[in-house]
């Protein structure tokens, strides 16, 4: 969760203001969290408030999801998915999105779930609330997925192979990266978030990769950023620096996840 939280608060000063290079100061004071940050938390309260029965897991994410939009009301949601929080719970139906924010809040799935299938079918009900077109279902899926098989020690190869099903890898990020610009749909950001991790030597340099390539920069870090996570570990100097950006009540949500969390990989 927190490498979700990193690469959105490294990616919020890029975000329209794209810089092609790794060479950037990784955190300074133009950095601050996004709605990346505020929805991720939000799915992480909705998965605890299922105390392990997640038969009305969509139901809980609409209340956290609304619940955190009305706390930190200011964070560039899109349109679409401010009508949806707008409406009362009953009514809140999909609308068809296929946006990258179904990629950028799901990391905290892949920690709950205890296998494959689980995985799949948490990502679907905390997505299909909002993004219910079969691209955001498909992009919060793949990322999950990848999330899920770092955290039980897969190589980046079987991780590729298991995101081949997906999407084509037929492309580097050196070759993309002079073409490649603002795009807030799964189908042109979760392939490069993940080329970005599997092309990275290490969780700093899977942030400043993504950076490198612009486009989205906060969506498509959070994404890379939380695969990089569950693969690498957090340098302890890195985890230190974000705590720095968050609030008190983001802060306590993020220690509370991991004071919980079998999988943490802090280094």
């Amino acid at each position: 969760m927190l490498g979700a939280i990193i690469g959105d608060i490294v990616g919020s000063k890029y975000e329209f203001n794209n810089i092609k290079t790794k060479d950037f100061k990784l955190f300074d004071n133009d950095m601050f969290f996004t709605d990346d940050t505020v929805l991720t938390v939000a799915i992480y309260e909705a998965l605890k408030e299922c105390n392990g029965n997640y038969k009305n897991l969509g139901e809980y994410a609409k209340k956290t999801i609304t619940k955190y939009v009305e706390l930190y009301p200011y964070k560039s949601y899109g349109g679409m998915f401010l009508d949806w929080i707008s409406a009362p719970n009953q009514l809140k139906k999909p609308y068809n999105s296929f946006g990258n924010g179904a990629a950028m809040r799901v990391s905290p799935v892949a920690y709950f779930a205890n296998s494959i299938s689980e995985v799949k079918e948490l990502s679907r009900k905390v997505t299909e609330i909002t993004h219910n077109h079969k691209e955001g279902i498909k992009g919060a899926e793949a990322t999950a997925v990848a999330i899920y098989l770092a955290l039980q020690g897969c190589s980046k190869d079987e991780i590729k192979k298991e995101m081949q099903k997906y999407y084509d890898f037929n492309f580097t990020i050196e070759k993309i990266k002079n073409s490649y610009s603002f795009n807030e749909t799964c189908m042109h950001t979760v392939p490069q978030a993940l080329e970005v991790f599997f092309e990275s030597l290490n969780f700093e340099d899977c942030i400043r990769l993504g950076i490198s390539l612009g486009g989205d920069s906060d969506t498509l870090c959070a994404i890379a950023g939380s695969v990089a996570e569950a693969y690498y570990g957090i340098p302890k100097n890195i985890k230190n620096q974000a705590y720095t950006y968050l609030d008190d009540n983001i802060l306590n949500k993020v220690c509370e996840f991991y004071e919980n969390c079998k999988y943490e990989k802090i280094k």
